[in-house]
């Protein structure tokens, strides 16, 4: 009789896992996992950038307030949902939350590099938030994945 292997998934990762296909395959990538995750820190971080644009705050510092904002959000649903089991203990998670607030320190350089730039050229910083948005996505992912949550 082999040995069960505890499940590692969260209840909300299990939840995902048993939809019917082709919502399933939600869970069964990281990247797919770590892209809803980011779809709803993305949700925080616009509405933050807009409100604060629209009361005539800077619009690099808008996106540098909208982005602090994500990256709790994002910490929250990937520590549980996007790298279930990879979450460490003691003072191995201090560490990891230190690696995972340096990805986002990187993904807050590229979003306030890019939406700055652009906006000084005259794009919208709605426009300039989505080419930050692309950008800041995929470097941050490859980090997280195999540095911060290995």
């Amino acid at each position: 009789m082999a040995d069960r292997q505890p499940e590692r998934r969260s209840t909300i990762g299990q939840a995902v896992g048993s939809l019917p296909q082709p919502l399933a395959v939600l869970h069964r990538f990281s990247i797919t996992r770590y892209l809803l995750a980011s779809i709803i820190s993305l949700a925080f971080d616009v509405a933050l950038l807009l409100i604060l644009v629209d009361f005539n705050t800077d619009p690099g510092i808008a996106s540098a307030a909208g982005y602090s904002a994500g990256i709790l959000v994002h910490w929250l649903i990937s520590s549980s949902f996007v790298f279930p089991g990879k979450t460490r203990q003691g003072a191995a998670l201090q560490l990891q939350r230190l690696g995972f607030v340096g990805t986002a320190i990187l993904g807050l350089g590229i979003t306030v590099a890019i939406v700055s730039a652009l906006t000084e050229i005259g794009i919208m910083p709605v426009i300039a938030k989505g080419v930050a948005v692309v950008v800041s996505f995929f470097a941050v992912y490859v980090t997280r994945k195999y540095g911060v949550f290995r």
